[in-house]
This record gives C-alpha cells, structure tokens and sequence, in this order.
C-alpha cells in the first residue's frame, strides 16, 4: 500500500507532501469525539507497520523541489511509529531544501524517545484541545494512563528547547471547549509555550460522533479572549459564514491590534467599503504585513500602535 498522497495545498503549511505511517487501519492513542475516520479502539503501539524502506522508496518517486514540506501524519497518531527516529534521519538524507513537518495529538512527548526524535524535525504541530481533564477525557477519549497534566508540562519542555517552527493547535467542540472557564485555561497555559503559532479551529468534516463545531463568528470571538502577546490564527473556514460588517478606520486598526489577522480573515468579516479602507491604510503604511509561523498577518504599525495605546 502507497504511503504518500499528495501534495495538498495548505494554507498553513504550503505545499504538503504527506507520508501516512499507518496506511492499512487506523492506529491512535486517542479516539478524538471530531475524528473523520470511524471510531475505533485506542492503542498505546503500533501492531501493523511499514518498513522504512518502502516509504522512503515511495517518498523518492513524489519528491520534488515544488514541495514546501514534508508532512508526517497517519490514520491515527503518527509518533506510535515504532521507526520514526530512523525514518526522520533517511528522509533528512534526501530532503534537500524541503522541510520535514509532523502532525501529533501531543500525547506520546511524554516519552522521552519519542521527545528526543521530534527535535529532529523543522516543523511540528501538536495539538492541544483542553486542560480541564474531564473535558481533555471527552473530547479526545485517550488511551488509559495518559494524563492531560503530564502532557502540558511536555508540551511547554518541548517548546523551549525546539529550534524549529512550532505550531499549536485547538479545535473547538460546541459546549465543551468553547467555555469562558475552559479558553482561559488554555491561555493562561499558552502563555508558557514558545510556539510560532496557534491555530484554532472546529469541525469542518463530518465527526466520528454526534457533535457540533463553533461557527466562525465564535472562533473569532474566542479568539479576542486570548492574551494578545499568543500569535492567534483561526485556522477553519471551511464552512465559514461571511460576516460582512462595516468598520471605520479606527475600528480597524483597534481590531487588528487587539488580534492580527489574514487576508482570508478579512475577507469573512469585513464588507467592501470597509476593505476599501483597509487597503487604504496599507498603501499609507499605517497597516503593516508580517509573517508569522508560515502566514501573513496585517498588523497597526508599531508607532501608530503607541499612540492607540495613549
């Protein structure tokens, strides 16, 4: 069974070409409420694997200097990959300019093997969807013994001796995660994580269980209540609703300096004459570009910034 598919075009990550470390069924530490793949029993190790040299083979039939990353993900938990650290350095050996990416719950950083092998990489995603822990138990349904408190402290060791990009994610499920209690738990945690980004998100693919994800407008609204020092990027727009509002010039630069947003962003919230003033406030260079963590952000210039603030 091939192990490459792609490449996709990310927003995020731009052009993925990705590696499934478990083709044939999914093999997962948790049984996430949101999962697109169909429910199935968590497993703490991989009992079907591929050898590394037949994804290195398939990898060198896909690879070219068109990709951006190479992205490590699998039908369940990709750090269950028995070979990974082997895997890491052959593809180090062919990669050339291309960067390696790998897509994790979080769960497995608790293995010290496991933490040593993903400082390897030039890019890694984790997940973290919730700190309370019986909302971290309902949503994410983990395999026994994984505690959420030991995989925050590894989270926050991880991010502070990484030397790559590092990309937090938080996917939001309507009525758990979407709390006051429970974004404030998440923050004040954030706070101690060195990431390059965080992206939130919500259901945008049909769920392996009888739940709802947040419209647009909730992300957005969620998203001012984090501090402004976490590089905030709200990540899902599959299904997003436009909501097309008026804004004035300086309740444009208000918004954007409470919370950077992207192009795409814009274009959800804003109506044209108020894009039409954004554009404006750009070509004055009162509205800055900046990238952050792979994306382009609009942001107030800094001088302009200090005189809001007085």
């Amino acid at each position: 069974m091939n192990t490459i598919f792609g490449p996709i075009n990310s927003r995020r990550f731009g052009s993925s070409l990705g590696i499934d470390l478990s083709p044939a069924l999914k093999q997962c530490n948790f049984d996430c409420l949101y999962c697109e793949l169909a429910p199935t029993a968590t497993v703490d190790a991989q009992s079907h694997t591929v050898l590394v040299s037949q994804i290195i083979n398939d990898l060198k039939q896909h690879l070219d200097a068109k990709i951006d990353v190479i992205t490590l993900t699998a039908n369940g938990e990709p750090t269950l990959y028995p070979n990974l650290d082997e895997l890491i350095d052959a593809i180090d050996a062919i990669k050339n300019k291309t960067q390696t990416l790998i897509l994790t719950n979080s769960a497995t950083l608790v293995n010290d093997k496991v933490f040593t092998t993903l400082l390897k990489l030039d890019q890694v995603k984790l997940s973290l969807d919730a700190i309370s822990d019986d909302i971290f138990k309902k949503i994410d349904r983990p395999h026994a013994k994984i505690d959420i408190k030991d995989v925050i402290q590894k989270v926050q060791e991880f991010s502070k001796v990484f030397t790559g990009k590092l990309f937090i994610e938080i996917l939001f499920v309507h009525g758990l995660n979407d709390t006051k209690e429970e974004i404030q738990k998440l923050n004040d945690v954030l706070l101690d994580i060195d990431a390059s980004r965080v992206d939130l998100g919500t259901i945008d693919r049909p769920p392996a269980y009888p739940v709802v994800g947040i419209s647009y407008k909730e992300l957005h609204e969620a998203s001012l209540l984090f501090d402004s020092s976490i590089p905030i990027h709200i990540a899902s727009r599959v299904h997003a609703q436009p909501n097309n509002s008026e804004y004035s010039n300086e309740e444009i630069l208000n918004t954007l300096d409470k919370r950077p947003l992207t192009m795409d962003d814009i274009n959800l919230l804003f109506d044209d004459s108020s894009k039409k003033r954004l554009n404006l406030l750009i070509k004055s260079s009162k509205i800055l570009k900046k990238v952050v963590g792979n994306l382009e952000f609009l942001v107030p210039d800094t001088n302009l910034k200090r005189k809001l603030q007085k």
